[in-house]
């Protein structure tokens, strides 16, 4: 007998299902907790958080039950809020976020049971955004044993191992996965302590085989410090840390890792300096760097941003000759690319829309924006996707569409504050100084409100 395809998969997605069941029943048991306490558990945490009251401990414990029954149902939001917050500390009440936590577990076990990325992805964030209200920590993202390790190491850096490495390294993953998702503040206070800990690291004596992934743990924690300072206006803090980030980065055998830090620091030198040279000279050596690099998608990026700056100069003929080197790295084949989502087609629809609109047709570069904007959907992207709306508006002021224009500035005015990001701040506020001529016109006062009610004087 021959058994179907949608079979197969419906019988795989029955097994993941049995296994996540499975799984949340070994999280409740390892705490030591019988089904009616747990339900009293819940009770508890519903009530700290303010939440309306859950039925009586009787139903509460049947609803446990179901979900890690045979044929388990998912827990519906609310519930899994709750669920959350209690997976996010430890027996002992420490927070605990990190990769081998059981806060990662359960959210494993939702993905078991059916429930879909993107609210996994929000349910995270949400207990990170909760966590981190009381000033949390690095530590936060770390799991009770890689705390340990790391203590140790610290201690005494002959003691660094691998998996005291790979959670330092998970933590700037995280911290820069929720980038668009919480204030870089406060994605500043939860980064520092890494980046503190892997300088310590690289001036002790770590074993001669971890100092390379501890350079690489380096370079990215100190590339996004960098990047984060200059969100929250700190560019002295910013300038040095690139400066240490392109040390270890010339340290390591892997171009592509120099090509990164030096394109991150152009663009803060862009917007933090109103001149082109120095940029120029950055992302000139990114693009060298990353010419000789493993990445094709790094490299990629280096080309767009250097055609996005010869169209900032008026030169259409290197604007375009870059764009074609970058789409040629985007199209070739990605597999084993060591930064695979440092770069998409997307992102680069949004460079040759800046090049559209500086040495091209601003109707192309309006069309280019769009395009871009649709696909930048993800958490991670929203910063990005601000940006490019904004530069959107100012291609529609450049097709005579003033007060189009100052429609979508009204998105671009939440987009920028529900990200924090500094850029999309600056884009919006070239794009309303091109809006100066309609000063006088109600669509233009509207817009000012708004900027004044969501940013102040």
């Amino acid at each position: 007998m021959t058994v179907s395809r949608s079979t197969m998969d419906g019988m795989d997605r029955m097994d993941d299902r049995a296994a996540g069941a499975a799984a949340l029943k070994r999280l409740r048991k390892r705490r030591g907790l019988s089904l009616a306490a747990f339900a009293r558990v819940l009770i508890t945490i519903a009530e700290s958080l303010h939440q309306p009251p859950l039925p009586a401990v009787a139903s509460v414990q049947r609803s446990v039950a179901r979900w890690e029954s045979a044929k388990p149902t998912v827990p519906d939001e609310r519930h899994q809020l709750l669920l959350a917050h209690l997976y996010a500390r430890t027996p002992g009440g420490d927070l605990a976020l990190g990769a081998g936590s059981d806060f990662a577990q359960y959210l494993e076990v939702l993905g078991l049971l059916g429930e879909g990325e993107q609210r996994v992805a929000d349910l995270r964030t949400t207990v990170l955004r909760a966590a981190t209200d009381p000033g949390g920590s690095m530590l936060a993202l770390l799991s009770p044993e890689v705390s340990a390790g790391l203590a140790a190491a610290l201690h005494d850096p002959a003691r660094t191992d691998e998996r005291t490495l790979a959670g330092l390294a998970s933590v700037v993953a995280d911290v820069n996965a929720q980038v668009g998702s919480l204030p870089m503040a406060r994605l500043q206070l939860l980064l520092a302590p890494a980046v503190e800990a892997a300088r310590r690291l690289l001036n002790g004596p770590v074993p001669d085989p971890l100092m390379a992934p501890l350079r690489e743990v380096a370079v990215a924690g100190m590339t996004l410090a960098a990047r984060l300072a200059f969100e929250t206006r700190d560019d002295t803090a910013s300038r040095a840390l690139y400066a240490e980030a392109s040390q270890q980065a010339r340290r390591l055998a892997e171009p592509w890792r120099q090509a990164d830090v030096h394109m991150s620091h152009a663009l803060t030198n862009l917007y933090a300096r109103r001149g082109l040279d120095e940029a120029r000279r950055l992302v000139d050596e990114a693009v060298r760097a990353a010419r000789t690099g493993q990445s094709a998608l790094v490299r990629a990026r280096a080309h767009a941003l250097q055609a996005e700056l010869a169209a900032r100069a008026g030169h259409k003929r290197q604007a375009r000759t870059a764009l074609g080197l970058a789409w040629y790295d985007m199209e070739t084949d990605h597999a084993g690319d060591p930064a695979p989502t440092s770069f998409s087609p997307g992102h680069l629809r949004g460079f040759e829309g800046v090049c559209e609109l500086y040495v091209g047709d601003p109707s192309k570069a309006h069309d280019r924006f769009a395009r871009s904007a649709s696909t930048l959907a993800a958490p991670r992207e929203r910063v990005q996707q601000a940006i490019v709306r904004t530069d959107q508006a100012l291609a529609r002021i450049r097709l005579g569409e003033p007060e189009a224009a100052a429609a979508l500035l009204h998105d671009c005015v939440d987009a920028a504050s529900a990200t924090g990001g500094r850029v999309p701040a600056l884009r919006l506020r070239r794009a309303r100084q091109e809006l100066v001529p309609w000063r006088r016109e109600d669509w233009v006062a509207d817009l000012d409100d708004h900027i004044m009610d969501v940013f102040g004087a």
